[in-house]
């Protein structure tokens, strides 16, 4: 009896420690984690901090500082006569009426470049040039095609005062005055962060061979927003317009490109002529990702809604379309 009486009251003192040591240790390594933690915050803030103040996301080597043209471009849109595509036309016509002139502003002419063929209703409206679909079944259901196609005509018959060209679509609105940020033979972009080039290497390598460089030479752009020398786009635009159709027949580019298959072909093309963009994520925003206007100076506001099982959507348009001009109209 006495031995075990003696033996629990020894090791009372000894569970006390050993919690004590334990409560102690578990402290210290509480306090290793978080101090870690918050380094790691920390960084993580400052590089967003970084990344949010500076506008350019990535420059050729031998430009080492933000440098824009000062001159002015000309704006050129692409569409077609389609209900919809009219209506978002003059919603951008209308904004870029309104930012063209306040301060900050390079933007020049404006064309609405009309691939149907024909005349519509809205030439009279805004400022227009009319050039051919591509033949009958060629772009296989998908229209986007017509977009290199028309810009190669445009460039033949059309006389273009101004040194530059901003390609454009009917789904942007200039929300601030637009300089020009294009940097002589450096065109300005926006990088999409769905183009990429060196994830899909075997399907590039079809269209950009070894010969031609390292697949990153190919940039993560599409055709639109580009700001680009008038004369820098002529060489391109036929060979834009080959490899989309290169592509569109190629099985496998087309099953993996899918809607964005002439994006790539612009991509793919540009960096054929040796082209590299300076890539301006502040050229444009997307919502719902994007929430500030501030210091941006394009919206594009046209997705597809994508919804799971649970019918929760990914990508949704969040701009009132009612808002964007301040009278009610209508086309046919």
């Amino acid at each position: 009896m006495t031995g075990r009486r003696n033996t629990g009251s020894a090791s009372v003192p000894l569970l006390v420690l050993l919690s004590l040591g334990f409560c102690f240790a578990t402290y210290n390594l509480q306090t290793i984690i978080w101090h870690n933690i918050a380094i790691m915050r920390s960084a993580v803030d400052d590089s967003n901090r970084k990344l949010l103040s500076d506008p350019i996301l990535e420059m050729p080597d031998d430009l080492q500082k933000q440098k824009t043209s000062g001159s002015p471009f000309h704006v050129a849109l692409t569409a077609t006569d389609a209900p919809y595509s009219k209506w978002q036309s003059r919603i951008m016509y209308y904004w870029y009426k309104k930012k063209k002139d306040l301060p900050g502003s390079e933007m020049g002419g404006f064309t609405r470049i009309l691939h149907s063929g024909n005349r519509d209703n809205l030439m009279d409206e805004i400022p227009t040039i009319v050039v051919d679909p591509l033949p009958a079944g060629l772009d296989r259901g998908y229209i986007v095609l017509n977009r290199p196609w028309a810009f190669v005509q445009w460039l033949e018959k059309a006389t273009i005062e101004e040194e530059y060209i901003l390609m454009a679509e009917p789904d942007h609105i200039f929300v601030n005055p637009l300089p020009n940020l294009a940097d002589g033979g450096y065109p300005a972009a926006f990088p999409f962060f769905y183009i990429k080039p060196a994830e899909n290497e075997n399907i590039i390598r079809k269209f950009f061979p070894q010969e031609n460089g390292p697949v990153t030479n190919v940039d993560p752009i599409g055709n639109s927003p580009v700001i680009i020398k008038t004369d820098l786009l002529k060489k391109i635009a036929p060979t834009w317009m080959n490899v989309s159709l290169r592509m569109k027949d190629d099985s496998e580019t087309d099953k993996a490109f899918g809607w964005v298959l002439e994006m790539y072909a612009y991509a793919v093309a540009s960096a054929l002529h040796g082209v590299r963009h300076v890539l301006r994520k502040d050229l444009m925003l997307q919502p719902p990702w994007d929430l500030q206007t501030a210091k941006k100076f394009i919206i594009h506001y046209t997705y597809g809604c994508d919804y799971n099982l649970k019918v929760k959507v990914h990508f949704f348009q969040a701009i009132d379309h009612a808002k964007l001009l301040p009278e009610h109209f209508s086309v046919s």
